[in-house]
């Protein structure tokens, strides 16, 4: 038997417009229809979920986390539940599991280990939709937290071992375009239908030019792993800026990058280019303490991550406080914002049914408090898989 739900909230981001009270009617994992909550009849046996003082918007898609709830995208650890649970509770329906450069035995295990996963599709929370690989082609000098002895150059046969075990799950890969071999990596990687991503980098002008008329479509968080924009001279920075072929990540919890910057890039960037992401790591949602990105041990203090050393490494915000942080620092629509954390992150990997709301789309969305801009419920393919105040039954087929 089919499950229809009728969903009625105080306004909706589509998220290219907005529409005020808002019915979205669901049946099983997709939206079946779509607009005023008057249009639509309380038919027998159809359940109404009604909120006061909420809003929704499509599921929030995030293309680039290393991990949440005690899971590390990287150790090849096959539950990955504590990762799905805890990111379904902060609004966020689909997501690309990261990993860093590590050894190749150990890059290889997790890649296995997160393809069998999503293939299995068994997830009680957001659901992973693909394998982003940062690494290990980069650049030592970049390296950021990852593990500098693991950061290698190019291995073409590497490449294809990894490609050949992620069984076509794999959706991203970060390179540095300044590296020998890179041409042919960008090739490699498109022929596979992986998008090569530009980061971690020291690549001039030059270099960079070369890798995007070859391919690369894309840039890893940018400003961070790369030099800073120079009045002078262009590299990375500058042209991932103002080349509207590009996608430029952006780490949205406010310590990574300056709001002003955050600004500058919404300002610069094609709106639809703009892709927020919150490079999260193991310990999100957790208490502070000692935790681990791939080999590098991390500390978190007071949310505030860094290795060892000071190094920035990675974030604790999960992508509803970026939200927030984006129609707060920049001079975005909240359409246009709301797009950046949904439709655009879900275009960009060719993931076509999701990151709006219309019929025939997949059944994700995401209740905020209107008041707060806290989550009040995340449903995933249809599922209810979180409910703030606990009254609906969850990982409702």
């Amino acid at each position: 038997m089919k499950t229809r739900i009728l969903y009625l909230a105080e306004y909706c981001l589509t998220p290219h417009r907005k529409m005020p009270r808002t019915g979205i009617l669901c049946e099983d994992d997709r939206i079946i229809a779509f607009g005023g909550a008057s249009a639509f009849e309380k038919e027998p046996g159809l359940q109404v979920i009604e909120f006061a003082d909420t809003y929704v918007t499509p599921g929030i898609v995030d293309t680039h986390i290393h991990g949440a709830g005690g899971y590390d995208c990287t150790s090849g650890v096959e539950d990955i539940a504590p990762m799905s649970i805890t990111l379904a509770s902060h609004g966020i329906t689909s997501f690309l599991p990261t990993i860093v450069s590590a050894s190749p035995e150990k890059m290889m295990k997790a890649i296995a280990t997160l393809s069998k996963i999503i293939k299995g599709d068994h997830v009680s929370g957001a659901v992973p939709v693909g394998i982003n690989i940062e690494g290990p082609f980069l650049n030592r000098e970049k390296h950021g937290s990852q593990y500098e002895k693991e950061i290698r150059p190019i291995d073409l046969g590497e490449l294809k071992e990894m490609i050949a075990t992620g069984g076509r799950m794999i959706k991203i890969m970060t390179f540095a375009p300044e590296l020998e071999g890179s041409i042919r990596l960008i090739e490699l990687l498109l022929e596979n239908n992986i998008i090569p991503s530009m980061g971690h980098s020291l690549s001039d002008e030059q270099s960079v030019l070369k890798a995007v008329d070859a391919g690369a479509r894309r840039c890893t968080h940018i400003y961070n792993g790369m030099p800073p924009l120079h009045h002078r001279l262009a590299g990375l920075t500058a042209i991932a800026l103002t080349d509207d072929r590009i996608d430029v990540e952006i780490i949205l919890d406010g310590s990574h990058i300056h709001p002003k910057m955050i600004d500058l890039a919404c300002r610069a960037k094609p709106k639809d280019k703009v892709i927020g992401i919150s490079d999260a790591i193991q310990g999100t949602g957790l208490h502070d303490g000692i935790y681990h990105v791939g080999d590098s041990e991390i500390h978190i203090e007071r949310g505030k991550v860094t290795t060892a050393d000071g190094i920035l490494a990675g974030s604790t915000m999960t992508l509803e406080r970026g939200w927030r942080h984006l129609i707060s620092f920049t001079h975005l629509e909240n359409t246009e914002a709301s797009a950046c954390l949904t439709y655009n992150p879900a275009k960009s990997i060719g993931l076509d049914d999701r990151g709006e709301i219309r019929p025939g789309k997949m059944a994700d969305l995401t209740f905020f408090d209107s008041k707060t801009n806290t989550i009040r419920m995340t449903v995933c393919q249809g599922r209810i898989v979180y409910d703030s105040q606990g009254i609906y039954n969850t990982n409702n087929r």
